[in-house]
């Protein structure tokens, strides 16, 4: 079953010359080659190579990666497409360097029925840039009362089963979908929230909310979640994927369950790696207002540690659009979430990376094999005969997070930084996505 779908493109004929090429499941550390692209497949990589009559990339100096793949972006379609469509988000993606993306559920109408998943596929296979998957909701309405036709939204090529926005509140309904979702082969990816400790709450509960008079979201509020869905996936012994992990306790949580033997995959969005709770001190929901809530030092520490030694094996965007007059409210009043396709691989090459804390090659596979493995999504490659899923970065250039966005919102939580590492070529099913201007030569 095809569960990505992506419009109808021209076939690149390419030969992109002299980057430093990186893909460890490939056994290629930084080697400086040429790969020369023939009809959307990567027909060889060598050294200098005949461009065969295609155009030639001086991409001296460059940096090659496989293309990333996003598990976790919200397209506002159907339903509020001023905010977000399908044209818009995946042509943000491929300005991201991502050459796939995953799309949650929680629209207007919601993602529950199978004429509704149709309806959002047939809108890719015309507008999507990249290849585009969308996720089916768990229950109907996402009330978390009746189980949604999980056979039925598989066979209608959903890529897996989410309530994200909301919790799987009942523990019994929770074991059911894991049942029932095992039987489609597709994976479950919870949001993972106590909601009895986080009514009410606008920003992490610490020092900062304290200062700020704002009432707090605790890290237990996600954690006795993530504890509670990681004991029945173990007694059920099926997997589970838990979206946008953000406290220590968390941490400490799937740790344990994995040492127990419970298949999990995890992600983290660049947001909670790289920024904290002081940020909220600015009060500018635009940046600083998502859930969950950016978290403190001693969480981001925690968080980067997990990525590191793999705890947490995938990096996902929670690309959420709003309308400006939305986020232009007073903090309490604005809705959660923040953009962040444009700028994940920079925010965390800048933040993670240049300082030495994650090595760039496992930033690339928990952006990339990471979320493949997780929903069994084909891995990009940079290997001959595969077909040409990659990114080109300039990894030397600074650049300052503005508008205009790809994007059609603006509620960027890096908006006004200055982020190093700029995606200048993405080819996504071997058909250029995205190329600034100055890459050709």
């Amino acid at each position: 079953m095809q569960r990505l779908t992506i419009r109808d493109a021209a076939p690149a004929n390419l030969l992109i010359a002299g980057a430093r090429l990186f893909d460890g499941a490939s056994g290629l550390d930084g080697a400086q080659l040429d790969v020369r692209i023939s009809d959307g497949a990567i027909a060889e990589i060598g050294a200098g190579l005949d461009a065969a009559g295609a155009e030639t990339v001086d991409a001296a100096g460059l940096t090659m990666t496989p293309g990333l793949i996003d598990p976790h972006v919200h397209l506002r379609t159907p339903g509020d497409e001023d905010e977000e469509d399908i044209a818009s988000g995946t042509r943000a993606a491929a300005a991201g360097g991502f050459v796939a993306i995953l799309a949650m559920p929680n629209t207007r109408p919601v993602v529950d029925s199978a004429a509704v998943l149709d309806g959002l596929t047939g809108r890719a296979r015309e507008q999507a840039a990249v290849a585009t998957g969308f996720f089916a909701a768990i229950s109907r309405g996402l009330e978390g009362r009746e189980l949604t036709d999980m056979a039925e939204l598989a066979a209608h090529g959903a890529a897996g089963f989410s309530d994200d926005g909301r919790p799987v509140e009942r523990a019994g309904m929770l074991r059911r979908a894991l049942q029932y979702s095992s039987v489609t082969g597709l994976r479950l990816s919870l949001h993972e929230e106590e909601l009895s400790l986080t009514a009410g709450a606008h920003m992490h509960e610490g020092a900062v909310s304290a200062e700020l008079g704002l009432h707090g979201y605790p890290g237990i509020g996600e954690s006795v979640m993530v504890g509670r869905d990681l004991q029945i996936a173990r007694y059920e012994g099926l997997p589970l994927h838990l979206c946008h992990i953000s406290a220590a306790e968390s941490v400490a949580e799937i740790r344990r369950a994995r040492e127990l033997g419970v298949e999990i995959s995890a992600e983290v969005s660049p947001h909670h790696l790289c920024l904290t709770d002081e940020l909220v001190r600015e009060l500018e929901p635009a940046a600083s207002k998502m859930s969950p809530p950016l978290r403190s030092a001693a969480d981001r520490a925690a968080l980067i540690e997990a990525l590191a030694d793999g705890t947490i094996d995938c990096i996902a965007t929670d690309h959420a659009p709003h309308r400006t007059h939305e986020k232009e409210q007073p903090f309490e009043a604005a809705p959660n979430g923040v953009i962040g396709l444009e700028t994940a691989f920079a925010a965390v090459y800048t933040e993670l990376v240049a300082p030495g804390l994650v090595a760039l090659s496992t930033v690339i596979e928990r952006m990339t094999a990471g979320p493949a493995r997780a929903f069994g999504l084909p891995q990009p490659a940079l290997r001959t005969g595969e077909p040409a899923n990659l990114a080109l970065w300039d990894l030397g250039e600074t650049w300052t997070v503005a508008p205009p966005y790809a994007s059609r919102s603006r509620n960027c939580a890096f908006a006004g930084r200055t982020l190093q590492g700029r995606c200048t070529l993405t080819i996504a099913a071997g058909s250029v996505a995205h190329r600034m201007a100055e890459v050709a030569r």
